[in-house]
């Protein structure tokens, strides 16, 4: 059996749960048979993953103008589970830092915040809806945004990032939102999917 979680970049939070699932699952067989198991912890830096990134962020340049800065925004975690060892932020710096090489435009300004947060402790900053209110202010009015940490678009990426923090952005002096779609089913997508496939099949 080989196990992709479709989280890019791994978390205890999320990929781990999936581990969790799979393990309770396997429990409940009756076979005496156990099957062998490849889990995939994560694709954060995955060759083709950066490309499909690098080709979206591409696209939507060529449709709306190269913006003032490129936005990258992740789900964030407590600062807690970071300290207590969690890989997560870790893994969400490698993949910016693979997708600015991969963009190849040291003028753009880019930057890296976490959204989602809840609850009282601290969670990973910079966070997204403050950093977003304030880039007006620093001569960022034509923004494009981007969430590599999501598969598929999803509430959070539709209403959070594409609505909420539009109209942030907006209220706050801007001129221009993109929000730039997951990669949901785009073929490359499904081919790096088909890859992690191939390349572990005889691995388990």
């Amino acid at each position: 059996i080989i196990v992709i979680p479709l989280y890019p970049q791994f978390s205890s939070s999320t990929v781990s749960s999936v581990w969790d699932s799979v393990s309770r699952h396997l429990q409940t067989m009756k076979s005496r048979y156990t099957p062998s198991i490849n889990f995939i912890n994560d694709y954060a830096d995955h060759p083709t993953y950066i490309e499909a990134l690098r080709a979206s962020v591409q696209a939507s340049f060529e449709a709306n103008g190269i913006p003032d800065a490129l936005l990258v925004s992740y789900h964030g975690i407590p600062v807690r589970f970071a300290k207590e060892g969690d890989q997560y932020q870790e893994r969400c710096k490698l993949t910016t830092k693979l997708l600015i090489e991969a963009i190849n435009m040291p003028s753009l300004k880019i930057v890296m915040t976490f959204q989602s947060r809840f609850g009282r402790e601290p969670w990973l900053t910079p966070y997204t809806d403050e950093t977003i209110k304030n880039l007006p202010n620093e001569g960022i009015k034509s923004l494009h945004v981007i969430s590599p940490g999501f598969a598929s678009d999803c509430l959070e990426t539709l209403e959070e990032l594409d609505e909420q923090n539009r109209e942030i952005f907006m209220h706050a002096g801007g001129t221009s939102f993109t929000y730039i779609p997951a990669l949901n089913d785009k073929p490359i997508h499904i081919e790096m999917l088909r890859q992690l496939v191939n390349v572990n099949r005889f691995q388990a």
